[in-house]
């Protein structure tokens, strides 16, 4: 839902700031890549920074991923990367409409968790160590550890500029570029 959330509010950005969400005779609306790039490189309606782009491109490539294949994220990645979605989102809302975003949402939500976020690095240290668990000789669950390993290698990509989702040729790769060993049918 904040991925659509993120493209709906973004087409209203556009609009709001005078630009087109159709093409001369398209039958839909732009999609999310192209108001995304919009926002970032035309002059007229720009209202986000390469690095919130890169924000927004990271929460609609892990949807992208949980929809068409397997991913699994723990509880501290899908908070961090909620919350940086969440936070960008109220900026553009209050920096192009002036309205806050608890105009309309709960002032006061206080998540808790029995196992909050640390630190990004730590958390990365811990999603490996587990993934590097999971690949183990005799665990037989390489395919929890791919699953894992799909959101990094999203992430990643992103980094990179590419909005591809990764194949099991890539989740090979980035395993052994962070030390797994990998077995045969990996």
């Amino acid at each position: 839902m904040l991925d659509r959330s993120f493209e709906l509010l973004l087409k209203a950005i556009i609009v709001h700031k005078g630009g087109r969400i159709r093409e001369p005779r398209a039958k839909e609306t732009i999609g999310f890549d192209a108001c995304v790039r919009k926002c970032v490189s035309d002059a007229q309606i720009r209202c986000l920074s390469e690095e919130e782009a890169l924000t927004i491109q990271i929460i609609n490539s892990l949807r992208d991923a949980a929809q068409h294949y397997i991913v699994d994220m723990s509880e501290q990645q899908l908070y961090t990367y909620t919350q940086s979605g969440l936070t960008l989102f109220d900026k553009l809302l209050q920096d192009v409409f002036g309205k806050k975003l608890t105009d309309y949402l709960p002032d006061r939500v206080l998540p808790v968790s029995s196992n909050p976020p640390t630190d990004f690095g730590t958390l990365m240290e811990i999603e490996f160590e587990d993934i590097k668990r999971l690949v183990a000789p005799k665990s037989r669950k390489r395919f929890q550890a791919r699953a894992k390993l799909r959101s990094f290698a999203i992430v990643e990509a992103s980094l990179s500029g590419s909005r591809l989702q990764p194949g099991e040729s890539d989740l090979g790769k980035l395993a052994t570029r962070v030390g797994l060993q990998i077995y045969e049918n990996w």
